[in-house]
């Protein structure tokens, strides 16, 4: 007998060689029917793989995303198939499952295919799922891998780099696949797919490899959720912030700068400052001080970092000076410039804890490919900021940061999100720096804050900076898709590395405790992420403008410019189309601007020193006419119930 630990902490015992599946049915027929992959002892299994020693054991239903994972990459071999059938001589390369479904890049020779043949494709991968096919794996020795792949180059180089007893395929219908494994039982469970796009992909992302065609899918268990997905991309795209960005002035990329590096227009850098505005007057209130610094830096202090070593070969290259030998980088980060600042004068314990703040704009070389409007870029402001305190400071000062990270969450309507532990890979130290003890320390003070708090958190192993473990916010948007938004990191590396000391209350020279943080994490991603979220329908407290005046002709201009006049007064942000347009186009056209409300005014409105009121996505049936002092209020109180106090 072997004994089986759940997690849930319940051990059941069966005897050898009994399955996932077979744990499932004996907790429940419905569970054993809704199980479609598994782990134990945290490597991924079939339903169908038999269990010889103890161990713990996860069952995943498609409700889980170790689930879709499972699902999703056995459709990528459902599609390989059909592709090998429909396009013979093709060779495959790799199929993995991504977030949001999966891809298989593919040599087509000297085929090509276009969104004119996915319907074909598609048909056909439905047609072998109804025909519910085992997915089975099977293991090979290195010379049975290499004679099967023989014509194919790009799976023989694969096989070249991996040792015998290590190799295994996974068969379904006529099809055979190199693959390690995580596969649903069989593919009768597919019910709906839907190849995505197609896209150009180097082999092993190398561009002086082949180009091959990598091509997009997803797939559901039910047809409903695949039409459900359907329509959500279609208000994603919608909502692209690219997209929106151009609409509404904000910003512009030029290829005579260069790629990655945004140009902000003049309502884009006013969003800006507001969101800076907002959060600095948070940061005062908390005690922060602000500091600025240069956006290079000598060579040497990111070789103390630590950060040349991580990213300096695939980073912008060193600035080389008329003085042989010396070279300076763009800024890649910026607490090394904040250490030297802790390290102006000597402090005593008395004066700790020091909170610097910075908006420092940093300078990474992101791959062409990888650029994606203001989500990835070259150039990026962080709201910087870096806590040196003492150890016994550690857990207040961590638990003040969550707070104002809270804070900014709940002023800009991000209500639905997780926390998670970011630690380190236990199986991959040399990532890492620092010793095994401060990394214990500082996770476990991550955690015990996490807990503290009341946070809804997971711990996520392999995902911690090379300096330290974080407390990283994932944040749903309006969409239901998941982004990364603020950091909080515990750092005992760096005040080590730059020999930051503070005088105890001993007389004797201690190490201070580094915090990092970032509630935005980028202006750039999080604009962007904030835009996609809102629709561009941001809180009215940071719209760029939040009223427009629409006269009904150019005769009552001035009465425009009085109401224009009185708003500003009681700092309301507003503009006048005055334009010789009709009002249906005004609105028409401030409809796509988005501004909050649009006050219409005519004869009426000027002989009664009002304004009628509509407000944006409104019909026009309700708007309403009220005396200017009245709507200032309107606009003040909406402002007071979304932006918090602190």
């Amino acid at each position: 007998m072997i004994k089986i630990t759940l997690p849930d902490g319940s051990v059941k015992e069966f005897a050898s060689g009994a399955t996932p599946h077979d744990v499932a049915l004996s907790i429940s027929e419905g569970l054993a029917r809704n199980v479609i992959s598994a782990s134990f002892n945290g490597t991924t299994i079939e339903t169908t793989t038999p269990l010889t020693t103890d161990g713990s054991l996860v069952l995943y239903t498609w409700n889980d995303a170790e689930g879709k994972k499972a699902f999703w990459h056995s459709t990528s071999h459902v599609m390989a198939q059909a592709l090998e059938e429909l396009y013979p001589g093709i060779n495959l390369t790799i199929g993995p499952a991504i977030d949001n479904g999966f891809y298989y890049d593919v040599d087509f020779g000297d085929r090509k295919i276009s969104d004119a043949d996915f319907k074909e494709i598609e048909d056909r991968v439905l047609a072998i799922s109804k025909e519910k096919h085992d997915f089975k794996m099977r293991s090979a020795t290195k010379a049975e891998a290499l004679a099967l792949y023989k014509n194919n180059p790009y799976k023989t180089e694969l096989i070249e780099n991996l040792e015998d007893g290590t190799i295994t395929f996974c068969d379904h219908a006529t099809f055979t696949d190199l693959c390690r494994g995580g596969h649903i039982p069989n593919t009768g469970i597919i019910k709906a797919m839907k190849i995505l796009n197609i896209a150009g992909a180097y082999w092993r992302g190398d561009e002086k490899n082949k180009q091959l065609t990598r091509v997009y899918g997803i797939s559901f268990p039910k047809q409903k959720d695949l039409t459900e997905y359907l329509a959500l991309l279609e208000e994603a795209k919608k909502r692209d912030h690219r997209k929106l960005g151009k609409e509404l002035d904000l910003f512009h990329f030029s290829q005579r700068v260069g790629q990655g590096l945004p140009l902000w227009l003049p309502k884009g850098a006013a969003l800006r400052d507001r969101l800076e505005q907002f959060l600095r007057k948070a940061q005062k209130k908390a005690g922060y001080e602000q500091v600025v610094t240069p956006h290079i830096g000598h060579k040497e202090l990111y070789v103390t970092s630590g950060h040349y070593a991580k990213y300096g070969a695939d980073s912008f290259q060193p600035i080389h000076t008329p003085v042989e030998g010396e070279e300076f980088l763009l800024k890649p980060m910026n607490c090394p410039h904040h250490c030297e600042i802790y390290n102006a004068r000597p402090w005593s314990y008395k004066d700790l804890p020091k909170r610097y703040a910075e908006f420092g704009t940093v300078y990474r070389y992101e791959q062409s490919g990888e650029l994606h409007g203001l989500t990835r870029v070259r150039g990026f402001t962080q709201d910087d900021a870096h806590i040196f305190c003492t150890p016994e400071q550690l857990d207040e000062e961590f638990k003040k940061v969550i707070d104002l990270v809270l804070y900014v969450f709940g002023s800009l309507g991000f209500e639905n999100f997780t926390a998670q532990v970011s630690v380190r890979d236990l199986n991959n130290p040399d990532k890492y720096i620092g010793s095994v003890e401060n990394w214990e320390k500082a996770e476990n003070a991550i955690i015990s804050a996490a807990k503290d708090k009341g946070l809804n958190y997971v711990i996520e192993s392999g995902e911690a900076a090379f300096y330290g473990p974080k407390l990283d916010f994932m944040v749903k948007d309006a969409l239901g898709r998941s982004w990364q938004l603020g950091t909080i990191q515990v750092d005992y590396n760096l005040p080590e590395r730059f020999d930051l000391t503070y005088k105890g209350s001993d007389d004797k020279l201690h190490r201070p405790v580094m915090i990092h943080r970032a509630p935005f994490g980028s202006m750039e991603r999080f604009i962007a992420i904030l835009l996609e979220h809102t629709g561009g329908n941001f809180p009215l407290w940071l719209m760029p403008e939040q009223a427009i005046v629409l006269s009904l002709s150019e005769k009552y201009e001035n009465y425009a410019k009085k109401v224009l006049t009185l708003l500003e007064n009681n700092e309301i942000r507003a503009v006048i189309d005055n334009r010789n347009e009709t009002i249906g186009k005004k609105i028409r056209e401030a409809e796509v601007q988005k501004y909050p409300f649009m006050l219409i005014i005519g004869e009426d409105e000027e002989k009664n020193g009002t304004v009628s009121v509509r407000k944006h996505g409104d019909s026009g049936k309700s708007n309403t006419t009220m005396k200017i002092e009245d709507f200032v209020t309107v606009i003040q109180e909406e402002i007071n119930k979304t932006i918090k106090s602190f």
